[in-house]
């Protein structure tokens, strides 16, 4: 197999909403696609990639390092002992000569290319991602059904709480269960009467998680942290900078309710600095590392493993990003569930298009690799912008 072309772009999922940190007016994405050929006569393949949301398109660094180190690359690096495309020897090429530290925007770059890359891997071998996990890095182990919850809830101009309300029913009337709301960007006593509304739907606090974003300070959080107790949520996510592990520590210490973090950490080592030094409990908080913003599905299987050899169960990792990449993850290497954006960062956001959500649970594609042509106008946009 040979790699013969790398393409990018950039696109737009720009929207009104806000959360309590940023809007989301002028939000961008990078989309990948990669050719191959895969030689024995067989037709190109294109495996196609793409980024998270919330930290914006990543061309210059693609363009300037990432692709053109692939590029240089001698093609029998990039393989594996059996002459296949190795996702590994790809993620080494594209991050040579980069210095330990400074994970963020380079991290986004390079997991918008890898995703590209597995895609490519599992087409190749005409299975669905979530397969090809089971398969390799799982003891052939997969879950057929994922848990998933929609992220919703953002502030919008003119949302009120009935507006909240009609939002909330209709991720119940799609199927799901749990639902995530935020939080952060009013007055907590505004916050308090947003989440009794919701609870009105939910009907519990088991059925509704809170997401501040990263918002407060030590002690915002913690006012907001005795006020939430009561309500028994399904967690309370993000209180703090995401890489304040005292602040996360001292909330998990005062509040007996499950804490969720780890979305806008971009390595293993700011994982495992956050097990380490972050006050998580391993048998009720949650980690949100998105392969689609931490240097790629490569680097989350050295996470998984990390976080094996730590002590906690995979079950307790829900991978931000609500697109197919993540539930793929979810199904192939079994960790406890996905998020799920039906209904924002479109047409990027959530699932095949015949992807029902079933008392609160997804079942992965079995379309080859991660599944983006069973997405129709995502499909379409991905390939105006990267296959013309």
């Amino acid at each position: 197999m040979r790699i013969t072309d790398i393409r990018e772009a950039t696109a737009s999922i720009r929207s009104e909403i806000r959360n309590a940190y940023i809007d989301f007016s002028g939000m961008t994405i990078s989309v990948v696609a990669l050719e191959a050929d895969p030689g024995h006569g067989r037709a190109p393949l294109t495996g196609y990639g793409f980024c998270s949301n919330g930290r914006y398109g990543q061309g210059g660094i693609l363009r300037e390092r990432l692709i053109p180190r692939i590029e240089a690359a001698a093609p029998d690096s990039l393989l594996d002992d059996r002459g296949r495309l190795d996702p590994f020897g790809v993620w080494a090429a594209m991050m040579a000569n980069e210095k330990p530290g400074g994970h963020g925007d380079r991290a986004v770059a390079a997991a918008a290319l890898d995703m590209a890359v597995w895609d490519l891997v599992a087409k190749a071998e005409g299975k669905p991602l979530w397969r090809l996990l089971s398969d390799r890095y799982n003891d052939g182990a997969a879950d057929d059904r994922v848990l998933v919850y929609p992220g919703g809830g953002y502030y919008y101009p003119g949302k009120g709480l009935e507006q909240l309300q009609t939002e909330m029913r209709g991720y119940r009337a799609q199927g799901y269960r749990v639902v995530k709301m935020k939080i952060g960007g009013a007055p907590l006593a505004d916050d308090l009467r947003r989440i009794e509304a919701v609870l009105e739907i939910t009907g519990g606090g088991d059925s509704l998680a809170v997401d501040a974003n990263g918002r407060f300070d030590l002690a915002t959080a913690l006012d907001y942290a005795r006020a939430l107790e009561p309500y028994g949520l399904f967690w309370y996510e993000e209180p703090g900078d995401p890489l304040d592990y005292q602040l996360n520590a001292e909330v998990c210490a005062a509040y007996a309710g499950a804490v969720a973090t780890g979305e806008n950490l971009f390595s293993l080592v700011d994982t495992r600095n956050l097990l380490r030094h972050g006050g998580m409990r391993a048998e009720r908080d949650w980690l949100q590392v998105d392969p689609g913003l931490a240097y790629g599905l490569t680097e989350y299987l050295r996470i998984l493993d990390m976080v094996d050899e730590l002590g906690w169960s995979r079950r307790r990792l829900i991978p931000h990003g609500g697109h197919q990449l993540a539930l793929n993850v979810a199904a192939g290497l079994q960790t406890g569930g996905s998020e799920s954006y039906p209904g924002v960062f479109q047409p990027f956001g959530g699932f095949a298009d015949d992807c029902e959500i079933v008392d609160g649970y997804a079942r992965p594609s079995e379309l080859p690799g991660i599944g983006v042509e069973g997405k129709a106008a995502m499909f379409a946009e991905i390939r105006r912008l990267v296959d013309t």
